[in-house]
């Protein structure tokens, strides 16, 4: 059992969501704390905790009601909290995180009640260093931090986007048992171009157009310079964060410190698992797939980057590699003669001429449909926060070549989701393998039960965080990401089965984030960027590192 010992009074004891344990304190820790009398007679067990709270969880009626119960939990009880959502993972990971952190982040301002992490706002930049060394916690693990220009599909929703720091660091915690007093979630105030925000009283953020050029570049560098000052063997997870920073920044600092950019490499290396688990299904390989990736910004050229480096990986010229995909963004299918391309999207231009056969309306704007009727694509990504532009008529095009065409529609909340499962079944007369951005239940087409996969950052992020903090890698490589997606797929149930979904259950989860860790750990150290360390002294590391949901045992510090 964890032992904690503390000198703080009886009352804040009470208060501290790391040391509360409200009816769970032993008999003989209420004499040592002076808790007698604060609490009731009866000492309950956590299993007896999580039945009450459960059936208190049970009467709110909505989802954003369901968060909010299970948020003040959080800050009132912290290990009966993940006890609760680890006892309950399949109900409750949907309200801690996607879809439901989306609505709470649109309604953070009004829903605000108890602060949670670390707002840094632009105004007080000359206090930062004070800020951060207000931080009480001596050593952190894992800090997720955004500056919520790009939270979800909802866009630019300033200080209203710490809800998705708060609730990635809660999936550290329950999946990559990382523990809960040593992570620190991170708001970047830079203003916010919400038109909606500035004009609004409520708004909890600084109330001022977004900060760009060398201001936002020094404010950024500032906050960097500072963590790794007081927390400098913490791994550091970008998120949310637009697409003119966010690469700007992965490439700035991955090398300065071990971070990466969960929306840029966890979507992408997620992908990849789902995509090598649905090609090893279909009896073919990488090389073979023609990949149209709706949406150019962070998340699709990620997606691109990362499966192109694992065709490389597997032999394949880099040009080869190129030649396999097809973008497409706001100006259609991004060719050499497209406008404003940026620098990700460039590489990946097609040549303008080989669209001269194509049966195009016109090439100043390639549709999406147009691409699908000319390439043949086997494989369809998703990641436009454009609701439905996955019409029928597109999916059943690209059945009528494919046999199991691959349709991955990934964009968050559930209502931006490119298709649904059962509009992809019918259109494709159940031929398609599916992961989507957020959950959806089964859909049952002509009487037969397709589970649906959820294409979810929860199952690559934890074990390369957790592979990171104990191998002591000084930085997070692309090799570390493919051994991650790799790892993830090997578990995929649905392999060796006609059916099945594409990824483990949760409930699993915490098992499979160990072995992604040790893939990961090994991949660093091969890699010349983390600590030697033998296999079995490695595995030893990982499972120590493991925090679970029990109450340790508080004391007052021992007199020598």
């Amino acid at each position: 059992m964890q032992k904690i010992e503390t000198n703080l009074p009886a009352a804040q004891i009470l208060q501290d969501p790391l040391l509360n344990k409200g009816t769970g304190f032993t008999f003989e820790e209420r004499d040592l704390l002076g808790l007698h009398g604060l609490l009731p007679y009866r000492v309950s067990t956590i299993e007896e905790q999580v039945l009450r709270r459960y059936a208190d969880f049970c009467t709110r009626r909505t989802e954003v009601g369901k968060h909010t119960f299970l948020s003040a939990l959080q800050n009132r009880n912290e290990v009966l909290f993940y006890k609760m959502v680890e006892d309950h993972i399949d109900e409750m990971l949907p309200l801690i995180y996607t879809p439901t952190v989306g609505d709470i982040s649109l309604q953070h301002s009004t829903l605000f009640t108890t602060s949670r992490g670390l707002y840094i706002s632009y105004p007080l930049r000359d206090k930062m260093k004070a800020m951060v060394d207000a931080v009480s916690k001596k050593e952190v693990d894992v800090i997720v931090v955004t500056d919520g220009e790009r939270i979800l599909g909802l866009g630019d929703l300033g200080a209203d986007g710490m809800p998705i720091p708060v609730g990635k660091l809660s999936l550290y915690a329950l999946f990559g048992g990382i523990y809960p007093g040593r992570t620190l979630p991170v708001l970047l105030d830079v203003g916010t171009n919400n038109k909606t925000q500035l004009d609004d009283p409520m708004y909890i953020g600084w109330r001022h157009p977004r900060i760009t050029g060398k201001d936002y570049d020094d404010f950024v560098d500032g906050f960097v310079q500072e963590i790794k000052r007081k927390f400098p063997k913490a791994v550091l997870q970008w998120e949310d964060f637009g697409k003119q920073n966010a690469y700007v920044l992965l490439e700035r600092y991955q090398n300065q410190i071990c971070s990466f950019n969960d929306d840029i490499q966890g979507t992408a290396a997620v992908v990849l698992a789902a995509i090598l688990t649905a090609i090893q299904k279909n009896k073919s390989s990488l090389k073979e797939q023609r990949i149209v990736v709706f949406g150019g910004g962070s998340a699709g050229m990620g997606i691109a980057k990362k499966l192109c480096f694992a065709m490389e990986n597997d032999g394949v010229s880099k040009e080869e590699a190129k030649a396999k995909f097809y973008i497409i963004d706001r100006h259609g299918l991004i060719h050499t003669k497209t406008p404003d391309q940026d620098p990700q999207q460039r590489k990946f231009a097609r040549p303008f001429e080989e669209t001269r056969n194509w049966k195009i309306h016109t090439d100043s704007h390639i549709t999406l449909e147009e691409v699908v009727r000319n390439v043949h694509p086997t494989i369809l990504i998703g990641v436009s926060a454009q609701t439905g532009v996955f019409t029928p008529s597109v999916l059943a095009e690209m059945a009528a070549h494919t046999k199991h065409p691959i349709i991955l529609p990934l964009s968050n909340p559930t209502s931006k989701a490119e298709a649904t499962p059962e509009t992809i079944l019918e259109a494709t007369k159940g031929k398609a393998i599916i992961a989507t951005g957020s959950p959806f239940d089964p859909v049952t087409f002509q009487g037969k039960q397709y589970p649906i996969s959820q294409c979810n950052n929860v199952y690559i992020f934890p074990g390369l965080g957790l592979g990171a903090i104990v191998s002591g890698a000084c930085r997070i490589t692309e090799k570390m990401l493919l051994e991650a997606s790799r790892e993830l797929s090997r578990h995929s149930p649905s392999l060796g089965k006609e059916e099945g979904l594409l990824f483990p259950s949760f409930r699993n989860l915490r098992e499979v984030s160990k072995k992604i860790a040790f893939k990961v750990a090994k991949a660093a150290q091969e890699g010349g960027d983390a600590r030697e360390m033998n296999d079995s002294d490695l595995l030893g590391a990982i499972e120590k590192k493991i925090w679970t949901p029990a109450y340790p045992k508080i004391c007052r510090p021992s007199v020598h």
